[in-house]
């Protein structure tokens, strides 16, 4: 049986992120993991409905500060606690939406940033979230009743379950029929209406999804970080997975993952050398955009003639 290139990339990157966490550390590696799939939900907003969002954070710190507070102050298991992050940003998600979709371009992407901020300060002042503060020392517990997710080695496979599991479901939304008026909605959204579709349902369900699976990210992170802060909601977390997206590259199965484990890289090996780590990431982000237009994974795929 001949595999499709992505199936055989995906395959070489779980064998590698499976012997990963003997060589590289697994901290690292969860964080990476998670803004990966950050990024992927990002991009079935941005890649495949034509949707810009400046907002994205209120759905990964929003759903790392409920996963907190229900792990540490409710008692809940692991595995209930991101549920419950996760439907919280799917629920805010729907909120945020309904709002959003009324608007196109530059005022859609302006009116997800003034929503994410308004929630920002709401975090900020939030009893239950710490302050600035945050939430800290939360439990991490036994996933499922068997993972301890104290020890890195087994918290790292879990994230990597999880992180699989979120791309998978994102594969399957975009090689869906609802994928495929997702891109005929990005690509001529009047002719999409003009054959019948009611392009907001669309754009709203595409808006909820990204939430979602944002939430699930933030939620893991929160959990196997054991801390849930401002970091996570304030705008600057936006322009990050922004950035991540376009690194790897628009529209593609793989670019946001590639994008991120590139920005945590940086992060982490500019973090002892002293320089500013914001200007020097910004310049490699101005030279990859003037180099590859389509990102890093873009750019391969359109000069190898394959999709990824």
């Amino acid at each position: 049986m001949r595999l499709s290139p992505l199936t055989l990339l995906t395959l070489v990157a779980l064998a590698l992120l499976v012997a990963a966490p003997w060589v590289v550390y697994p901290a690292f590696l969860m964080k990476a993991l998670c803004f990966a799939l950050f990024a992927a939900a990002f991009n079935l907003l941005l890649g495949y409905a034509g949707l810009l969002s400046f907002g994205h954070a209120a759905f990964f710190g929003g759903a790392a500060y409920v996963t907190a507070h229900a792990a540490k102050v409710w008692g809940w298991p692991p595995e209930l606690a991101i549920l419950g992050g996760t439907a919280a940003a799917a629920a805010l998600g729907l909120a945020m939406g309904a709002l959003a979709i009324r608007r196109q371009g530059i005022y859609f992407a302006m009116t997800t940033l003034a929503l994410a901020q308004m929630l920002f300060f709401l975090y900020l002042q939030a009893p239950f979230t710490g302050g600035e503060d945050g939430i800290q020392g939360v439990p991490q517990g036994r996933l499922l009743g068997l993972v301890d997710l104290g020890q890195p080695t087994s918290a790292y496979y879990a994230v990597l379950a999880i992180a699989a599991l979120g791309h998978l479901a994102l594969y399957r939304i975009v090689h869906s029929p609802f994928g495929q008026v997702l891109k005929a909605v990005r690509d001529n959204e009047a002719r999409a209406r003009s054959l019948g579709y009611e392009v907001d349902r669309y754009k709203l369900a595409a808006f909820v999804l990204s939430a979602t699976l944002a939430g699930l990210a933030g939620g893991t992170k929160a959990l196997v970080f054991q801390i849930a802060t401002l970091t996570d909601v304030q705008w600057q977390m936006s322009g990050e997975v922004v950035l991540m997206t376009l690194l790897g590259g628009i529209g593609t199965m793989a670019g946001p993952a590639v994008g991120a484990f590139l920005s945590v890289g940086l992060e982490s090996a500019l973090a002892t050398s002293g320089l500013p780590v914001p200007a020097v990431i910004g310049a490699v982000f101005i030279a990859c955009v003037l180099v590859f237009r389509r990102g890093l994974v873009g750019e391969i795929g359109a000069r190898l003639k394959i999709r990824l």
